[in-house]
This record gives structure tokens, C-alpha cells and sequence, in this order.
């Protein structure tokens, strides 16, 4: 009997008789398929920058320059339309009118723009640009928060942006610390006014007429937090009690 082979012949395979009394040889087990991943988009160096980003621009005005500056950090939206949707900063720009400072500025922003194009974890910026310290000392900007430095004022953008985006997430006090530290500071305010009567002096009538920290509304005579630099640090009960965020040296 003749077999006509219409395929291309790839190989041959010689049976012997003893061969075809042999139980066929059990098939391979079909390994179940896997649910297919759903496709994540990651930050990464090699990202191409889309034609338009979303972002948002900060205003800086430091009594070290003359000028404001303007810091502009700029968004790019990875996995849009899905559950893994996420905004991550892509660059950052600073401008002003003070062109003293134009080559470090410069440098700064490339340096920035470079490590959150690297992806990762670029939440370490903040804390690093925090911590840099001008050898001339630093300022208190509006509602009595020192800033050592005008770069420790950029990190500090930064975390707001951050912030702001989700990237990064503020511990919030309870209903109870809150009550406690608004008890904590009726109780000073109260003890303060009754000080000042029996002294014979007038007690301030508003916020403007007393050292009131740029009108942050602490009390006067408040000292600097060395955790949220706020100056909110009073005396209470023999211990340092920050009427901001709570912190105190007794634990």
C-alpha cells in the first residue's frame, strides 16, 4: 500500500516489532496556564516623557533672597484608567529673578529631575534636602516654622507635593491627642492671663498685640519644636509640651 506524504519530512524513527507490544509511553501532564498579569507600568530612567504632564507650582519667599522663587514639580500618570493608577514626579523647575544663585539652582533641578526619572522609592529627597543647613543660620517663615536653609524650603515643597499626590502619607493625631493638646493649651493660656493680672500688666487682647509667632496663634514666649520646627514649645506641668503636634519630652 502506497502512502503519499504531503509534508516535509523531518525526521524518521526506526519500530521494531518488540516496540509495538511496549505500553505507549504516558503523556506529558498538561501544566495549568497561568491567569495572565495584568500589565503595570513602572517608573523607570528609560520612561519617555509624555507631550503634556500635570503638575503644580509653589511660591518661596525667603528673607535670604530678594527675589521669590517659584518651584514647579511635574507629574506623570502611570497605569491611567486602572486600579493601579498612581501619580509620580517626573521633573522640577525653579525660577526667580535672582540670578545669584542661577548655577546651583540649575544643578539642583537636573540632579532632582534625574533621581525621580530613576523610579524607586524617591521619598528620601525630602529628608535629605531637610537637612541641609546654611553656615549663616536659617529664618522663620509664615506661621512660625524654621527653615535652616533655603534648600531645606525647596525638600520642604517637595514633601508637600508629595503629600499632595499620595507618595507620601502624614501620621494623624487621634481625637484624643487633638482634645489633649487643646486642653493643654487652654489650661497655659489660662495660667499666662492669670500671671499677667496679678502682675498688674495688661494682657494682650489679640494676636497682634503679643509675640505670636507671625500669627500661628501660639502663645507668646513659645519656643522651637524639634520635631515639627513650630514655635509651639511651652512649659507645662514641668514638662515641654508642643501645642502643635503634640510632641513632649515626657513622652
Amino acid at each position: 500500500m502506497t502512502i503519499k506524504i504531503e509534508k516535509k519530512i523531518k525526521g524518521y524513527e526506526v519500530v521494531k516489532p518488540e516496540d509495538k507490544n511496549a505500553p505507549a509511553a504516558a503523556a506529558p501532564a498538561i501544566e495549568p496556564k497561568e491567569a495572565p498579569m495584568a500589565e503595570v507600568i513602572q517608573m523607570h530612567e528609560s520612561l519617555e516623557r509624555p507631550e503634556a504632564l500635570i503638575g503644580s507650582t509653589f511660591k518661596i519667599k525667603s528673607p535670604l533672597f530678594e527675589h521669590a522663587l517659584y518651584v514647579t514639580i511635574n507629574d506623570i500618570v502611570l497605569n491611567a484608567g486602572t486600579q493601579y493608577e498612581q501619580r509620580r514626579p517626573f521633573e522640577i523647575f525653579i525660577n526667580s529673578k535672582n540670578m545669584d544663585h542661577f548655577q546651583w539652582i540649575v544643578a539642583l533641578t537636573r540632579i532632582l529631575s534625574a533621581v525621580f526619572r530613576k523610579g524607586g522609592d524617591v521619598t528620601f529627597i525630602v529628608e535629605e534636602l531637610k537637612a541641609v543647613f546654611d553656615p549663616r543660620g536659617g529664618y522663620f517663615k509664615a506661621g512660625g516654622i524654621y527653615m535652616p536653609s533655603i534648600v531645606a524650603e525647596i525638600g520642604a515643597v517637595i514633601e508637600q507635593h508629595m503629600k499632595n499626590i499620595g507618595l507620601i502619607h502624614d501620621p494623624e493625631m487621634s481625637d484624643a491627642q487633638r482634645t489633649l493638646i487643646a486642653e493643654k493649651r487652654a489650661a497655659y493660656e489660662q495660667a499666662a492671663q492669670k500671671k499677667t493680672e496679678l502682675s498688674g500688666a495688661a494682657a494682650p487682647t489679640s494676636p497682634t498685640d503679643a509675640d505670636t509667632n507671625d500669627s500661628a496663634g501660639f502663645p507668646p514666649g513659645a519656643t522651637l519644636c524639634a520635631k515639627c520646627n513650630t514655635k509651639a514649645l511651652v512649659l507645662m506641668d514641668g514638662c515641654q509640651t508642643c501645642l502643635n503636634c503634640g510632641y513632649s519630652k515626657c513622652g
